[in-house]
């Protein structure tokens, strides 16, 4: 095609995207108030056993101010797969079918990690901060957790955590480019801990235990992504340089 005729077809593949996102926004402002209830049950299970503080709202507008980020944030996260799949669709025609090959596995990989990312945060993150941040101090206090803060954190954090569970994901891809080795990898170890403990201090509450809570399942991604480029990645492209080896 032409430049004009990829212009073109960029401009509709926009124009898909923003519908998307629209019809997925609309749907999401429907089951608003289901997801909202979703998103607050770990925070109101905690309170209600620990008994260490009330949600609350602190003007008239902000109840529906967070039915609006819920509306938007959970349309972004909710329809990631089909607007994924649009930029695929652009860049696909650019790709050799070999290489279409090698991408689809990829993206459907990408899928169950980003879902699982944001399982983990829910089912797993959330109640044991939770209950862990509700026991630090003193006893016999009450906490005033604000509405829009708490569901504005909590889709970011799981947002984060669906992006951060992509690690394995990012280090085979690297493998298959040849841009990372797993004796590579690991020689590097100690530096990527000290890398990645930083970046579970700045996306964790700032206690120690928060940050560890972060900081172990980044690790457990990272030595997940040396296996899979050593089981994977290293036999694959073994396999090709015999084969070319012997044309």
């Amino acid at each position: 095609m032409s430049f004009w005729e990829h212009l073109e077809e960029l401009r509709k593949t926009v124009i898909r995207i923003v519908a998307i996102l629209g019809v997925t926004f609309i749907a999401t402002s429907v089951y608003v108030d289901q997801i909202t209830e979703w998103l607050l049950k770990p925070l109101r299970d905690s309170l209600h056993n620990t008994k260490s503080g009330i949600i609350v709202y602190h003007s008239i507008f902000e109840k529906a101010w967070v039915q609006v980020d819920v509306s938007i944030w959970w349309a972004i996260m909710i329809s990631s797969p089909l607007w994924f799949y649009q930029i695929w669709r652009f860049i696909k025609p650019g790709l050799h079918p070999h290489e279409i090959r090698a991408v689809k596995p990829f993206m459907f990989l990408g899928l169950v990690l980003f879902l699982g990312g944001m399982a983990f945060g829910y089912y797993v993150a959330f109640p044991f901060g939770f209950k862990f941040l509700s026991m630090l101090g003193v006893s016999d206090v009450q906490a005033n957790i604000n509405l829009r803060d708490y569901i504005s954190s909590a889709s970011m954090i799981l947002l984060f955590l669906g992006v951060i569970f992509q690690f394995p994901n990012v280090l085979l891809i690297l493998g298959f480019m040849g841009l990372v080795t797993k004796q590579l990898l690991r020689k590097f170890r100690r530096y990527i801990y000290v890398g990645l403990s930083i970046v579970a201090a700045i996306f964790s509450p700032p206690d120690v235990i928060s940050m560890l809570s972060v900081w172990i399942p980044l690790i457990v991604l990272y030595e997940i992504g040396v296996l899979a480029v050593a089981w994977i990645v290293h036999p694959y492209l073994y396999r090709v340089h015999m084969k070319d080896a012997k044309k």
